[in-house]
């Protein structure tokens, strides 16, 4: 039995903070962010806007997409590392809004990977009797955003995505999905303060630990590299070469990593899907919202073979083939 993504949907705030927005607030320019990044602008939730907020909303689209009521969902997985709250899990609040009283609930802590690994554990579940399990990547990284920081500040974006995963018919389906992590390097990326190791307190906000600190260009290397890997991975285990590929969605994190990983790959820029521009580093959001968009216009056609990779804290990467 194969699993497959019955329906795709997303959900971005209203309100776009532009980089000459971002001119006003930190000592940057619409030409330095452009060059680094390929970021044009990116959505921002509102105050008191909720991760929970934006999942629900890419949530009930994706049902809709699907044709599933929510009543009929096995489980909800939702990827996120900006939930409402430590506890409960933003998961079990977006299963009450829904009214999926069958659903077990959680969430799952992987940064910009976590959408995968959802996915894998979505795939795991139909495959062993489970019908309907709804997977959402939702971020409100602004909430985890030192705007005083001129070197992370222009990435990040708010917004949220989510598929529908159910059993194959046909052809179409997860062909493989490949996890990885490697904790050594946990501190190129993370929030150093908030959590059990440095609780709450006056002195860490003083600090300002409780916002994504980076380290850019060691980042930068291994993130190209891993990713490469990554899809070569998944490339081999399916028997197919890059020319097989009529998509590829990555993890929409820095315009310089996806160019860098698809002229490694020999793989031409146009098959790419790209919203980053747009929406900046939405995190596990990324990825599910670029695919619903790449669905919705006409990028991802049935019978497709879909490549997703991504990269992020922990460290985490993933990879994946779909035949839509």
């Amino acid at each position: 039995m194969k699993s497959q993504i019955l329906g795709t949907g997303s959900y971005v705030p209203p309100k776009i903070l532009t980089n000459t927005d971002l001119e006003k607030i930190v000592d940057t320019s619409d030409t330095w962010i452009v060059d680094r990044t390929g970021i044009h602008e990116r959505r921002i939730a509102e105050p008191g806007e909720a991760c929970s907020d934006l999942g629900i909303r890419a949530s009930e689209s994706a049902l809709a997409n699907a044709g599933i009521a929510a009543q009929d969902l096995d489980m909800i997985l939702v990827a996120t590392c900006t939930g409402d709250y430590p506890l409960p899990s933003t998961a079990c609040l977006i299963q009450h809004r829904l009214g999926a009283t069958r659903a077990a609930a959680c969430d799952i802590a992987a940064a910009c990977c976590g959408f995968v690994y959802a996915l894998s554990i979505a795939n795991a579940y139909i495959k062993a009797g489970y019908r309907y399990v709804l997977v959402v990547g939702a971020e409100v990284m602004s909430a985890i955003t030192d705007w005083s920081d001129r070197n992370t500040c222009v990435l990040f974006g708010d917004g949220a995505g989510a598929t529908v995963v159910g059993r194959s018919e046909g052809e179409a389906g997860i062909l493989s999905l490949h996890l990885h992590a490697d904790g050594r390097l946990a501190d190129l990326i993370c929030v150093p303060g908030g959590g059990s190791s440095r609780p709450a307190s006056q002195t860490i906000l003083d600090e300002r630990l409780p916002y994504v600190k980076m380290r850019g260009n060691e980042t930068f290397k291994i993130a190209v590299k891993t990713m490469e890997e990554a899809v070569r991975e998944a490339l081999a285990a399916n028997e197919l070469t890059i020319n097989d590929i009529d998509c590829f969605v990555p993890h929409q994190a820095n315009i310089r990593i996806l160019k860098a990983v698809a002229e490694r790959l020999k793989l031409p820029l146009e098959k790419t899907a790209i919203n980053l521009d747009r929406f900046g580093n939405t995190s596990a959001a990324s990825i599910p919202l670029a695919l619903d968009e790449a669905v919705k216009t006409g990028k991802v056609q049935p019978g497709n073979l879909v490549l997703l990779a991504a990269f992020g804290s922990g460290l985490t990467w993933a990879s994946g083939v779909l035949r839509w």
